[in-house]
């Protein structure tokens, strides 16, 4: 055979092979039962539901998503969070899982929450624990994308170059002790720092603003599905309650859940997080 010609079809096999596999995120499996997509928050890898997996892999198949750029995951170009997205619902076809359910932490809240309002008929109920459908707007209701966008700070050059900038030495040690707002256990807040101490500093800025100029309220109305959604506490739980109903206000089947807890319940109250969990996957 002339050697163009096969170099032209092995060229070709490959692109079609790339196009058939490959997604914006890595993905493990495990388990057996129905489908279960678990997808971690800003930064973090998809160990951050190991645990979870442990006990809800004896009866469901869970594929756990670690997003490009995020811990150590090669990065694409952007918009990242709109093309795994799309990559999510292609991953369900072509794997034909049928209506998987979404559980999602934080930004993996936000994706389980866009995926399923641009494909509802696609996926099963959806567990969004501490992620909302426009983050910017958290206890601000009257804030929209434009007023985001209008203001400095949101300057897509000056944040990507701000994160850029961030040195290497201290990173973690910072980071870590940042996160001691968000998680209660020191060496769980000392992982989360190093898995974004090993995420794409130029992922890390425009995921960030990906997300917080993206306004999915009103796309709540489209999810047919049962949507349980486990908060936080934002300072009292009464105040919780009432920032959660702004945000999810449209959206007709609808359990809210709040834990005595900071922003990762998983681990703060792991308890309490897989009883309501399993409760909800059980109805």
């Amino acid at each position: 055979m002339n050697l163009r010609i096969l170099f032209c079809m092995v060229f070709y096999l490959g692109i079609v092979l790339k196009s058939q596999a490959q997604y914006a995120f890595k993905t493990e499996v495990s388990g057996k039962g129905p489908a279960l997509l678990l997808i971690p928050g800003y930064s973090c890898s998809g160990d951050v539901w190991k645990e979870t997996v442990a006990i809800l892999s004896a009866n469901y198949e869970c594929h756990v998503l670690t997003l490009a750029g995020y811990a150590g995951q090669p990065a694409i170009d952007t918009p990242v969070l709109k093309t795994v997205k799309g990559d999510i619902i292609r991953y369900v076809k072509d794997k034909k899982l049928n209506k998987p359910i979404l559980v999602g932490h934080s930004l993996g809240a936000f994706m389980s929450i866009w995926v399923a309002s641009e494909a509802p008929g696609l996926f099963g109920k959806i567990v969004c624990v501490d992620g909302v459908p426009f983050i910017s707007a958290l206890g601000r209701p009257q804030i929209t994308v434009d007023s985001v966008k209008k203001n400095p700070a949101f300057n897509p050059e000056l944040v990507i170059r701000n994160f850029q900038n961030l040195p290497d030495k201290g990173f973690v040690d910072q980071t870590a002790m940042a996160m001691r707002w968000q998680v209660q256990d020191t060496a769980r807040a000392r992982q989360i720092a190093i898995w974004q101490y090993n995420s794409d500093r130029k992922t890390l800025a425009t995921t960030l603003l990906e997300m917080s100029t993206t306004d999915l309220r009103a796309a709540l109305k489209k999810i047919p599905q049962p949507v349980l959604v486990m908060g936080s506490i934002y300072q009292t739980k009464e105040q919780s309650e009432r920032w959660l109903k702004q945000q999810y206000e449209q959206t007709p089947d609808l359990v809210i859940k709040v834990a005595d807890s900071k922003h990762f319940i998983m681990y703060d109250q792991p308890n309490w997080f897989i009883t309501e969990l399993t409760a909800f996957l059980n109805k």
